[in-house]
C-alpha cells in the first residue's frame, strides 16, 4: 500500500510535469534554471528521489523539446538550448545513471548532438555543450565510441574543430577525438584519417591540435 508521503511525492511530480507540459518558453527557462541549480552533480538515486522515481519522465520531455527546436532558427533563438543541453547533461553524468544514457540514445541522441555541430545558425557555446554531452557518451565505453563513429561523428567533429572560433570548444573537440581514437580499434583508423585531413585546413590552431592528437595516438 502506498504511504501518505509517497502519495504526496507522486502528486508533486504530476504537478511538476503538468507545469512543464503547459508552460511557455519563459516559464520553461525558469524551470531549467531551477533544475540545473538544484540537481547538478547528483547521482541517479538522488535524481530518482527528487522526482519520486520518475526522473526519466522529465528526461523524456527534455529530449522531445530538444528534437522539436534545435533545427529551426526561429525556435532556437527563443529557447535556451544551452540550458536544455546542460539539463540533459545532468542526467548523462549522474553516477549509476546508465539507464538515462540508454534512454537518451534510444531517441537518437547521438544524431541530434552531431547535427547541432553542423548547423550554422547555432551558437558556438551551444555546440560546445553538445561536444560535452558526446564526451559523456564516449566515457560509457567502446560500444558508445563505435556508435558515434558509425554516425559520422569524426567528420562532424573535425569540421567543427576546423571552423570553430572558440579556443575552449576546440580543446573540448580535441579531447573527444583523442578519446575516440583510444580503446576503439574498429574505428581508430577513421579517427586517424580525420585528423590527417585537418592538417591543410585554414585554422592554424586546428592544425596544431590535430598534429598533437596524431602524435599521441602513435
Amino acid at each position: 500500500m502506498i504511504s501518505v508521503r509517497e502519495q504526496e511525492a507522486i502528486r508533486k511530480l504530476v504537478v511538476f510535469l503538468q507545469e512543464w507540459d503547459s508552460a511557455q518558453k519563459v516559464v520553461r527557462n525558469h524551470i531549467l534554471d531551477n533544475f540545473i541549480r538544484s540537481n547538478e552533480g547528483k547521482t541517479e538515486p538522488e535524481l530518482e528521489l527528487e522526482f519520486s522515481q520518475g526522473a526519466s519522465l522529465f528526461l523524456a520531455r527534455l529530449t522531445v523539446w530538444l528534437r522539436m527546436t534545435y533545427l529551426f532558427p526561429c525556435y532556437t533563438y527563443n529557447t535556451c538550448l544551452n540550458k536544455l543541453l546542460k539539463s540533459i547533461g545532468i542526467f548523462l553524468s549522474a553516477a549509476s545513471g546508465h539507464r538515462y544514457l540508454t534512454e537518451f540514445l534510444e531517441i537518437g541522441g547521438v544524431w541530434i548532438l552531431l547535427e547541432i555541430l553542423r548547423l550554422n545558425h547555432l551558437k558556438e557555446e551551444d555546440k560546445r555543450e553538445s561536444v560535452k554531452l558526446l564526451q559523456l557518451i564516449t566515457d560509457g565505453g567502446r560500444k558508445y565510441k563505435e556508435l558515434i563513429c558509425e554516425s559520422y561523428g569524426v567528420q562532424s567533429l573535425t569540421e567543427f574543430l576546423a571552423t570553430s572560433k572558440s579556443v575552449e570548444a576546440q580543446d573540448d573537440v580535441q579531447f573527444l577525438l583523442d578519446s575516440l581514437g583510444r580503446g576503439n580499434p574498429k574505428y581508430q583508423n577513421q579517427v586517424y584519417k580525420g585528423l590527417v585531413a585537418l592538417l591543410p585546413c585554414a585554422s592554424p590552431r586546428a592544425q596544431q591540435l590535430a598534429l598533437q592528437t596524431l602524435r599521441a595516438m602513435q
